[in-house]
């Protein structure tokens, strides 16, 4: 059985650790990016299309008010 590498594991997590913090680095030096924003510009990353962007009409909102009782019978 093959012995573990474990300084070549190292080397990857350290590795991994610097490439995350450069990447920090740069975002907080790029002006009006917002937090959380890592997706590529123009592109949205919940993979669901918008309806305008198909040509589907948009659905209007529905209504949330309740119809008003009818007054206790007596």
């Amino acid at each position: 059985m093959a012995k573990p590498n474990y300084s070549f594991e190292k080397r990857q997590r350290e590795l991994a650790k610097k490439k995350k913090k450069e990447e920090k680095a740069q975002r907080k030096t790029m002006p009006g990016a917002a937090p959380g924003d890592d997706a590529e510009p123009g592109g949205d990353n919940d993979g669901v299309a918008e309806p305008g962007a198909l040509g589907l009409p948009e659905t209007p909102a529905k209504a949330t008010a309740k119809a008003p009782d009818s007054p206790p019978k007596a």
